[in-house]
């Protein structure tokens, strides 16, 4: 299948993360929403974090069978990301939403997405394309690990939390640092 095909089975995972995180959402917040009222809370974080578990998979799965069947197209360049971010952002403003996870982590992470959104756009009007390094991808498990763990209440969770936040805020640091190596030599 060519490259330039948008709808490979890549976009469609990600298109599906992108769907799954506001159902997510929903779930950690809409507890009472007139469709919620009759389930258990506790139902209510097992459907959330199942939906995150199939989600976050997503997230592998089409980066992995992009790369390996050759099928990288410029539109999963954007929605891979785009999707990464809906979804992180959906579990960590539910979870804060829920006081189950600290405010500065989670303005932490948001402003450091933001950031890094912006710096990405602006490197692709220079048409610089700006990848994922490893360490943005350690940051994505990391943040994806604390957002399970306190969706499910479990020990630890908040630990995790601000792990996710240093290793975000790290990547980040490279982000801009890369960016500002290219800009000094061109």
């Amino acid at each position: 299948m060519p490259a330039s095909k948008a709808f490979n089975i890549p976009n469609i995972l990600a298109f599906i993360r992108l769907l799954l995180a506001p159902l997510m959402f929903f779930l950690l917040v809409g507890r009472d929403s007139a469709l919620l009222t009759h389930i258990h809370f506790s139902w209510l974080d097992y459907m959330a974090a199942f939906l995150f578990v199939i989600a976050s998979a997503t997230d592998f799965f089409d980066g992995y069978v992009a790369r390996t069947f050759n099928q990288v197209t410029t539109l999963g360049k954007i929605l891979d990301p785009l999707a990464d971010k809906m979804l992180t952002l959906a579990g960590f403003l539910g979870l804060m939403m829920l006081d189950r996870a600290s405010e500065w982590a989670i303005y932490l992470i948001i402003t450091r997405e933001l950031f890094i959104t912006g710096l990405r756009v602006s490197a692709a009007s220079e048409g610089l394309d700006i990848a994922a390094s490893w360490m943005g991808k350690v940051k994505t498990v990391a943040q994806m690990i604390a957002i399970g763990f306190l969706i499910m209440q479990w020990p630890g969770g908040e630990l995790l939390l601000w792990i996710a936040v240093l290793l975000t805020l790290y990547s980040g640091f490279e982000y801009v640092k890369g960016f500002l190596k290219h800009n000094s030599i061109h």
